[in-house]
Protein backbone atom coordinates (compact mmCIF):
# COMPACT_ATOMS: atom_id res chain seq x y z
CA UNK A 1 0.00 0.00 0.00
CA UNK A 2 3.29 2.35 0.83
CA UNK A 3 4.35 1.96 -2.72
CA UNK A 4 0.73 2.63 -4.30
CA UNK A 5 0.54 6.07 -2.36
CA UNK A 6 3.48 7.13 -4.34
CA UNK A 7 2.01 6.91 -7.42
CA UNK A 8 -1.06 9.06 -6.57
CA UNK A 9 -2.08 12.40 -7.67
CA UNK A 10 -4.55 12.93 -4.75
CA UNK A 11 -2.76 11.80 -2.68
CA UNK A 12 -0.49 14.66 -3.25
CA UNK A 13 -2.63 16.87 -4.00
CA UNK A 14 -4.23 16.50 -0.46
CA UNK A 15 -0.91 17.03 1.18
CA UNK A 16 -0.38 20.15 -0.83
CA UNK A 17 -3.69 21.66 0.68
CA UNK A 18 -2.67 20.41 3.69
CA UNK A 19 0.48 22.51 3.64
CA UNK A 20 -1.22 25.64 1.82
CA UNK A 21 -3.92 25.30 4.65
CA UNK A 22 -1.61 25.42 7.71
CA UNK A 23 0.22 28.16 6.42
CA UNK A 24 -2.93 30.14 5.94
CA UNK A 25 -4.13 29.52 9.42
CA UNK A 26 -1.34 29.97 10.82
CA UNK A 27 -0.33 33.40 9.50
CA UNK A 28 -4.25 34.13 10.04
CA UNK A 29 -3.96 35.28 13.72
CA UNK A 30 -1.23 37.61 13.38
CA UNK A 31 -3.94 39.90 12.35
CA UNK A 32 -6.78 40.77 14.46
CA UNK A 33 -9.10 37.69 14.22
CA UNK A 34 -12.54 40.25 15.74
CA UNK A 35 -15.48 37.90 15.75
CA UNK A 36 -18.24 36.90 13.77
CA UNK A 37 -20.15 40.53 13.83
CA UNK A 38 -17.04 42.26 13.43
CA UNK A 39 -14.48 40.26 11.50
CA UNK A 40 -10.85 41.28 11.48
CA UNK A 41 -8.36 41.06 8.37
CA UNK A 42 -7.54 37.80 9.99
CA UNK A 43 -10.44 36.11 10.32
CA UNK A 44 -11.18 35.33 6.89
CA UNK A 45 -7.60 33.74 6.15
CA UNK A 46 -7.62 31.34 8.99
CA UNK A 47 -11.15 30.09 8.74
CA UNK A 48 -10.30 29.53 5.00
CA UNK A 49 -6.89 27.39 6.09
CA UNK A 50 -8.42 25.40 8.23
CA UNK A 51 -10.82 24.36 5.91
CA UNK A 52 -8.51 23.93 3.24
CA UNK A 53 -6.59 21.56 5.58
CA UNK A 54 -10.05 19.56 6.65
CA UNK A 55 -10.33 19.16 2.98
CA UNK A 56 -6.58 18.35 2.13
CA UNK A 57 -6.89 15.42 4.62
CA UNK A 58 -9.79 14.13 3.03
CA UNK A 59 -8.65 14.17 -0.23
CA UNK A 60 -5.62 12.26 0.85
CA UNK A 61 -7.09 10.13 2.85
CA UNK A 62 -9.74 9.42 0.04
CA UNK A 63 -6.45 8.23 -2.07
CA UNK A 64 -5.08 6.22 0.82
CA UNK A 65 -8.30 4.30 1.00
CA UNK A 66 -9.23 3.33 -2.83
CA UNK A 67 -8.42 0.42 -4.12
CA UNK A 68 -5.55 -0.80 -5.37
CA UNK A 69 -7.80 -1.43 -8.49
CA UNK A 70 -8.54 2.28 -8.95
CA UNK A 71 -5.95 4.34 -11.01
CA UNK A 72 -3.69 1.60 -11.43
CA UNK A 73 -1.75 2.97 -13.86
CA UNK A 74 -2.31 6.57 -13.15
CA UNK A 75 1.20 8.76 -12.58
CA UNK A 76 1.61 12.03 -10.71
CA UNK A 77 1.74 13.75 -14.14
CA UNK A 78 -0.70 12.83 -17.31
CA UNK A 79 0.16 11.00 -20.02
CA UNK A 80 -0.22 13.80 -22.52
CA UNK A 81 0.36 17.30 -20.72
CA UNK A 82 -1.66 19.87 -22.05
CA UNK A 83 1.40 23.07 -21.80
CA UNK A 84 -0.87 25.35 -24.09
CA UNK A 85 -3.46 25.14 -21.42
CA UNK A 86 -1.25 25.14 -18.27
CA UNK A 87 0.65 28.22 -19.94
CA UNK A 88 -2.39 30.00 -20.64
CA UNK A 89 -3.98 29.82 -17.34
CA UNK A 90 -0.94 30.70 -15.55
CA UNK A 91 -0.57 33.54 -17.44
CA UNK A 92 -3.80 34.88 -17.50
CA UNK A 93 -3.29 36.30 -14.14
CA UNK A 94 -0.06 38.09 -15.23
CA UNK A 95 -2.57 39.66 -17.81
CA UNK A 96 -4.64 41.20 -15.49
CA UNK A 97 -1.94 42.51 -13.23
CA UNK A 98 -0.29 43.76 -16.52
CA UNK A 99 -3.38 45.47 -18.18
CA UNK A 100 -4.74 46.26 -14.95
CA UNK A 101 -2.48 48.37 -13.72
CA UNK A 102 -1.69 50.13 -16.98
CA UNK A 103 -5.58 50.37 -18.38
CA UNK A 104 -7.74 49.58 -15.57
CA UNK A 105 -10.47 47.07 -14.69
CA UNK A 106 -11.63 46.23 -18.21
CA UNK A 107 -8.89 45.89 -19.67
CA UNK A 108 -7.28 43.89 -16.90
CA UNK A 109 -10.40 41.66 -16.52
CA UNK A 110 -11.14 40.89 -20.15
CA UNK A 111 -7.73 39.92 -21.04
CA UNK A 112 -7.67 37.46 -17.97
CA UNK A 113 -10.51 35.75 -19.27
CA UNK A 114 -9.51 35.84 -22.89
CA UNK A 115 -6.03 34.43 -22.26
CA UNK A 116 -6.97 31.88 -20.06
CA UNK A 117 -9.96 30.67 -22.51
CA UNK A 118 -7.61 30.44 -25.35
CA UNK A 119 -5.64 27.52 -23.36
CA UNK A 120 -9.20 25.44 -23.99
CA UNK A 121 -8.66 23.08 -26.91
CA UNK A 122 -12.40 23.68 -28.20
CA UNK A 123 -12.39 27.60 -27.43
CA UNK A 124 -12.06 29.07 -30.33
CA UNK A 125 -10.52 32.87 -30.53
CA UNK A 126 -14.32 34.29 -31.38
CA UNK A 127 -16.07 32.29 -28.54
CA UNK A 128 -12.91 33.29 -26.19
CA UNK A 129 -13.92 37.13 -27.07
CA UNK A 130 -17.35 36.81 -26.29
CA UNK A 131 -16.71 35.01 -22.72
CA UNK A 132 -14.26 37.64 -21.98
CA UNK A 133 -16.82 40.29 -23.08
CA UNK A 134 -19.85 38.63 -21.04
CA UNK A 135 -17.35 37.73 -17.74
CA UNK A 136 -15.57 41.61 -18.23
CA UNK A 137 -19.59 43.06 -18.29
CA UNK A 138 -20.40 40.91 -15.11
CA UNK A 139 -17.31 42.18 -13.14
CA UNK A 140 -17.15 45.28 -13.72
CA UNK A 141 -21.17 45.27 -12.91
CA UNK A 142 -20.55 43.74 -9.70
CA UNK A 143 -16.67 45.03 -8.47
CA UNK A 144 -17.26 48.06 -9.28
CA UNK A 145 -20.45 49.74 -9.23
CA UNK A 146 -22.38 46.93 -6.52
CA UNK A 147 -18.59 46.15 -4.12
CA UNK A 148 -17.56 49.90 -4.57
CA UNK A 149 -13.89 48.23 -5.41
CA UNK A 150 -11.52 51.03 -5.38
CA UNK A 151 -10.04 50.05 -8.98
CA UNK A 152 -10.35 52.38 -11.97
CA UNK A 153 -12.94 51.11 -14.77
CA UNK A 154 -10.60 52.72 -17.16
CA UNK A 155 -7.07 54.41 -17.38
CA UNK A 156 -4.65 54.99 -19.57
CA UNK A 157 -0.79 54.85 -19.15
CA UNK A 158 1.65 54.46 -16.14
CA UNK A 159 0.20 56.70 -13.85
Amino acid sequence: MKRSLLYKRDYYAGGLMVLFGLFAAVNGPRYTLGTLMHMGPGFMPTTLGVILVLLGITIAVNAATAKEGEAAEEGILPEHPEWLAWGCILASPLAFILFGKFGGMIPGTFMCVFVAGLGDRDMTWRGAVVVAAGVTFLGVMLFHYLLKIPMPVLKWGFQ
